[in-house]
């Protein structure tokens, strides 16, 4: 009896869906319930009772709808209760109780004038009472009434009878089997102060079977997986983002704008507008006024501000504010201030205006922000209202105001934004109206600073490219300088290092040392970084020793500091030693004294990975708190070295085994942007990986799309080349870790120190199938994977000793050597104990994961060579640190170990006893007794295929081949009790 047809999918609700039906549960065991469902417009009532509907009609209870429909002062009477008994008066079904029950001739056939009498309103009442009595004592019952604010006096009061008898009553005059639910649903902001639905609502809520749930808006990301899930064509995550904060939780509202998405219309989709303004146009004139001169102003505007823009009386003004915010098309706020209750009501009475009348009502909020007592904030409102009163020149300095304020409230995305539009208006100003002080190449150079520290890379590359083109004949050399210097440290953000080591030459040929500069210095540091990516470290060394002397002379304490920075790598006390950490320290200081946070955050950058290379994941945690405290406090979250430190708190959390708080520190944006986060949630893809998430290779697929980020593919490739491994395909792990180490490769031909790591990890596979071909006695193909081998550990060895900074490789380095080394032993002889215990000691400095993969490896050396009680403490220890962290892969392989070696039977002491879930216990009792898949599904309700699954499982914990076995090593392990004996009687 549902009349549910929806197609678009329900997002999100879960805990609604599961107090409605937690309610049906209690109707269906005799106890009548009662649920009124509050929610504005659209924010997903219907859909969510055609869920319920549906789950109960499924369950075996009746479903009867009926709806209230807005019929102004012209109300039908009963109507959502007639619609009720016309779907049974057609459903032959129910031919034999309706035939019992004179109300439904009375409401349905001619009997309009005998419902309207008052003194026949008993007898219907209890009429209907006894109906749904007999409907629910035939079957659960489950009466649904959509859109009560619409509903006309009588149903209200016949909803009252109802509710408050609480038990209908049975054709005999008994009790029924109570097994009733209604959920009648309303719009919670269309009941104005006087609306009639108000007193009956406040009455039902207080009858002891009524409960009230109220259906709030879809969190951000409900609403942005139901946009995604709309539509025959995936959307970018820009529009998917600009949907969500347009929606504001409103499933209807996301639905018509993802429906509007492609079109040539702008702003609100005409269906939606047209719903959003027939509340608009029920307000008197006066009040209309007052919301389109509102929606000028924005989504909020003060009440001070409003009066003068509208030019009311207080008397008139506060009369319409009232009338808006009973019809909750206002809302009052804090401060005095009033705000629209939703962005879309705002947008649509925006687009309602006509033209002349918005460019005129911006103006006039124009003057007034810039009137007396303008406050530096409102500068951006200024500009806003400028603009779109076609005043350009009052725009232009407003915009350059509103950047400055931007700068001084660390706000980089909104300076950047404020510079544009200043950059884009600057040609359609007259050079005599333009603020003074400023040319466009300089305020192109400030917008591609604003992009770096908002983590828009790309974005602050092309602004500095057009700056370089802006350059005329007579521009002086100083500024050509800085443009030149400040492209190429932009052109290093991205991975771009040729082109920047030709900019950064040139910028520096352009002044002369002498006499000595500030841009000098500036131009030498960012040639000494541009240099030693190109591998062009004398060139670097020398510079930077150069501009030191030159820095200290002038007093430039933070370009000191950057040189510093640039020295520790070049000369031989690098970031891995305490002369080295000394010199950061000391460079961290200055920086901090000149009050240059993105040069402080480099230093703090490199102590911190200094400590990670070093093994010392502790104190590498706190240097990179300190770098995001410094970050944030500037409000530079999103620019390069902050995003590189939370990517290395996360990697040590990931190396510590601290994988739930890896997963949850990615799920956080960490306080950037969505856009710039990329490849700083690298280290929870290693986690997903590692617990056998198979999507894990989408998410690093992903972070190869759009322009070269070297991180970014350094993530990709670990991913990748590990999930290639665990999976068994040795062709698509070599394939990968190879095309990896060629992109990340300079120019110089340096492989990166990761190339170490991904060699191990490739060479895993190619060992198991060196393994394999051995076994098949395929010598074609073990010699081919033991070459494959070859090559890859040579890259291993050669990598390491290759060190950029002359340095021995630090505790990492040389513990993925080691594992490299051992897996190039297992492919081409066979497991090594003594290669892997190398192995194992190497990881012991933190890496919690790898070092259970070594001890799995060292326990099937070990039991190759016979000893077979020290494999099975191996594997009783990779087993504990597999449960703990959830590496499903690890577990998998370590149990086929154990059934291959019967390492169960041959350990009797530690890590003898399997660790089973609650549900693997019930199914290995059912196991015991000779249940089958079947018979231990029906008995547990589950499916045959789940049961399978949890044998499976058991089978493989108890290391057991088969269900026998399974249930006798069960016995001698206690996990199930003794079979009873006979009872003598």
């Amino acid at each position: 009896m549902s009349q549910s047809s929806f197609t678009s999918p329900l997002v999100g609700r879960e805990d609604e869906l599961a107090r409605l039906t937690g309610v049906l549960e209690r109707a269906r065991s005799g106890e009548p319930r009662a649920v009124l469902i509050a929610g504005d417009a659209g924010v997903g009532k219907t859909r969510t009772l055609d869920e319920v509907a549906v789950r109960a009609a499924a369950a075996g209870t009746t479903v009867l709808t009926g709806h209230c429909v807005d019929l102004g002062d012209v109300g039908l009477p009963y109507l959502p209760f007639t619609e009720i008994l016309g779907r049974l008066a057609a459903d032959e079904r129910f031919a034999p109780v309706l035939a019992g029950h004179p109300v439904a001739e009375r409401l349905l056939g001619g009997g309009t004038g005998t419902a309207r009498d008052a003194d026949r309103r008993p007898g219907l009442f209890e009429g209907m009472a006894r109906l749904l009595g007999e409907l629910a004592d035939t079957a659960p019952l489950l009466l649904v009434l959509e859109d009560l604010h619409w509903a006309d006096q009588s149903s209200r009061d016949l909803l009252r009878f109802l509710l408050s008898r609480g038990v209908p009553q049975h054709p005999a005059g008994g009790p029924a089997a109570h097994r009733l639910a209604v959920f009648a649903s309303y719009r919670a902001d269309d009941l104005h102060r006087r609306h009639p639905l108000r007193a009956l609502l406040a009455e039902l809520v207080r009858l002891p079977l009524v409960e009230r749930l109220e259906l709030r808006p879809l969190p951000d990301a409900d609403v942005a997986r139901l946009v995604r899930s709309l539509g025959d064509r995936p959307l970018p995550d820009a529009t998917v983002h600009r949907i969500v904060e347009r929606a504001e939780g409103n499933a209807f509202y996301a639905e018509e704008l993802v429906a509007a998405t492609g079109t040539a219309a702008q702003g609100v989709p005409s269906a939606l507008a047209d719903v959003l303004l027939i509340r608009v146009e029920q307000l008197s004139d006066t009040a209309q006024q007052v919301l389109r001169t509102a929606a000028v102003a924005g989504r909020r505007v003060g009440h001070d501000l409003l009066r003068d823009a509208v030019g009311l009386p207080e008397e008139e003004l506060e009369s319409a504010l009232r009338e808006a915010v009973g019809r909750q098309l206002l809302v009052p706020g804090e401060g005095d201030t009033y705000s629209f209750r939703h962005a879309l009501a705002r947008e649509a009475v925006y687009a309602d205006l006509l033209p002349g009348e918005r460019a005129r009502l911006h103006g006039v909020f124009a003057r007034l922000l810039a009137g007396a007592g303008r406050r530096p904030e409102s500068a951006a409102e200024r500009a806003h209202h400028s603009r779109a009163s076609h005043d350009l020149p009052a725009a232009l300095t407003a915009s350059l105001e509103a950047a400055d304020h931007a700068q001084r409230v660390g706000a980089p995305a909104e300076e950047l934004r404020h510079v544009e539009t200043a950059l884009d208006l600057w040609s359609a100003v007259d050079a005599s109206a333009r603020p003074a002080g400023t040319d466009s190449v300089t305020l192109t150079l400030r917008a591609s600073a604003a992009a770096v520290h908002a983590g828009e890379l790309h974005r602050a590359v092309s602004l500095t490219r057009s700056a370089l083109a802006g350059l005329g004949q007579d521009t002086d050399l100083e500024l050509a300088a800085r443009v030149r210097y400040t492209l190429a440290g932009n052109l290093l953000e991205v991975d771009s290092l040729s082109a920047a080591f030709t900019h950064s030459s040139e910028a520096l040929s352009l002044i002369p040392a002498e006499p000595p500069s500030r841009t000098w210095v500036w131009a030498a540091a960012t040639h000494v970084v541009a240099a030693r990516q190109v591998g062009e470290q004398e060139v670097a060394l020398r510079t930077a020793r150069r501009a030191v002397r030159v820095a200290a002379d002038l007093g430039i304490d933070d370009a000191l500091a950057d040189l510093l920075i640039s020295l520790t790598g070049l000369e031989g006390n690098g970031r891995r030693t305490p002369a080295g950490r000394e010199r950061l320290r000391e460079a961290r200081e200055l920086a901090r004294r000149a009050g240059n946070a993105p040069v402080e955050m480099r230093a703090l950058f490199n102590l911190a990975i200094g400590c990670f290379e070093s093994g010392e994941m502790e104190e590498c945690l706190f240097w990179a708190a300190e770098g995001r405290d410094r970050a944030r406090r500037s409000g530079l979250l999103s620019s390069p070295y902050p995003r590189e430190m939370r990517y290395l708190r996360m990697l040590v959390r990931y190396t510590l085994g601290q994988w739930d708080e890896c997963l949850s520190d990615a799920a956080d944006g960490g306080g950037a942007s969505p856009e710039v986060r990329d490849h700083t949630v690298g280290p929870a893809l290693y986690v997903r990986v590692a617990r056998g998430d198979l999507t894990a290779a989408d998410g690093a697929r992903a972070l190869l799309r759009g322009p070269f980020d070297w991180l970014g593919t350094l993530v990709a490739g670990v991913v990748l080349t590990d999930d290639g491994a665990l999976r068994g395909d040795p062709e698509e792990a070599v394939r990968w870790a190879r095309s990896t180490v060629e992109a990340l490769t300079d120019d110089a031909g340096f492989r990166p120190a990761v190339t170490v790591r991904l060699a191990a990890l490739a060479l895993s596979a190619v060992a198991d199938a060196a393994a394999e071909s051995r076994a098949r006695e395929d010598r074609t193909g073990a010699r081919r994977w033991t070459a494959t081998a070859a090559e890859l550990v040579e890259q291993a060895r050669d990598t390491a000793r290759r060190d950029v900074n002359g340095l021995p490789q630090g505790p990492e380095g040389q513990a993925w050597l080691a594992r490299a080394e051992a897996e190039w032993t297992r492919a081409s002889t066979g497991p090594d104990v003594a290669a892997w215990e190398k192995a194992v000691a190497a990881f012991s400095y933190g890496d919690v994961y790898e070092h259970a993969r070594c001890r799995l490896r060292l326990a099937e050396a070990l039991l190759t060579a016979g000893r077979r009680e020290e494999a099975a403490r191996e594997a009783a220890a990779v087993r504990r640190e597999a449960d703990r962290l959830g590496a499903t892969p690890l577990r998998e392989r370590l149990d086929a170990l154990v059934r291959r070696g019967r390492l169960t039977d041959a350990a009797p002491g530690e890590g003898r006893t399997a660790v089973l879930t609650a549900r693997e216990g019930d199914v290995l009792r059912l196991l015991a007794l000779g249940r089958s898949n079947r018979q231990i599904g029906e008995e547990l309700f589950i499916s045959a295929k789940t049961a399978s699954v949890h044998v499976s499982n058991i089978l493989a914990k108890l290391g057991a081949s088969s269900r026998t076995e399974a249930v006798a090593v069960a016995y001698r392990q206690g996990l199930v009790a003794a079979e009873p004996t006979a009872s003598s009687g």
